[in-house]
This record gives structure tokens, sequence and C-alpha cells, in this order.
């Protein structure tokens, strides 16, 4: 890539931005290790990570976007589309399917009115599976932003999502 097409990719980043990852830059050896660093830096401020935005990344860590994106799409709290203000992560893992989550995504899905992989009207949630949240000795469990939820049941869904969110 020629150095005029890199700067114009890198402009797609915020000043705030492009600090924060030199800053992430400044304490490795190598651009790319601070590959999901830099991704998390961009998704902290946007919401998510866009293809304009990761190819941005990729141009300022001197590395291809596919590479990225193969990054980018391994680690599941990295957003490569939209979400909600917050995303409720549902685990699926064994642990959590033994102990009902299938009945858990039920009540969720009903009292927010979204399947998996769906946002809310509001955008208020997110509502995604992901395969262990690493707490297989308090399931099932679910992360509703920063915050893992343990034992979980239908009455603790209620009051974690605050009763019924539906219009």
């Amino acid at each position: 890539m020629s150095e005029a097409n890199s700067m114009n990719l890198i402009s797609a980043l915020s000043q705030e931005e492009l600090q924060a990852i030199d800053a992430e830059i400044a304490h490795v050896p190598y651009r790319d290790a601070v590959a999901i660093d830099a991704l998390k830096i961009v998704q902290a401020h946007r919401g998510w990570v866009s293809d304009e935005s990761l190819s941005a990344i990729a141009a300022h860590l001197h590395m291809s976007a596919d590479e990225l994106d193969g990054i980018a799409t391994f680690y599941n709290l990295i957003y490569r589309r939209p979400v909600g203000d917050k995303v409720i992560l549902l685990c699926n893992s064994i642990s959590c399917w033994i102990k009902g989550c299938e009945n858990l995504q039920q009540r969720i899905t009903e009292e927010l009115g979204v399947e998996l992989g769906e946002t809310t009207s509001d955008n208020r949630y997110t509502l995604l599976p992901v395969t262990c949240l690493g707490a297989c000795d308090k399931a099932p469990v679910m992360m509703v932003g920063d915050e893992l939820h343990e034992d979980l049941c239908e009455e603790s869904i209620i009051r974690i999502l605050g009763g019924s969110t539906t219009p």
C-alpha cells in the first residue's frame, strides 16, 4: 500500500484514537502487537469496529486489513457490527446448558423482544451467545455490559433487566 493510501485510511481515525493507540505502541517492540488493544480503543469510542475503522487501524499498525479482521473476528468482545448500549452475553457452554441456559434465553427473548444476534428497537440491548464466560461453577451465567451475573434463574433475569422492556 502506498504511503498516501495509508494516510488516507488512517485519517478515518480520530486524533484521540490515534493518540491512545500510539501510547500502546510505545510499550511494545512491534506495532502489530497492539492489534487487540487498538481494536478495543476504537470500539470504546465508537461502540463497534466498522470495516473503514478496521482498515484504518490496520494501516496504522502496518498490517493487512484481512490479518486484523482475523484477529477481530476471533475475539467475541470485538463487535464488527453495531450493538446496543449494553451487550448481553449469554453463556451457552455445556455447564450453562445443563443448568438451563436455553430456558433463560427464551425468557430474555420474551422480556426484550429480540432473538440471539438482535438489538432491541430502543437500542438498549443486544443479545449475543458466548461459548464460555469462565464461571462454570456458578452456571448459568451471563454478562450485561461489564457485569457478570451468576446462578441465574428466570426471576433474576427479570430483576437484572429491570422488568419488561418490550413496548
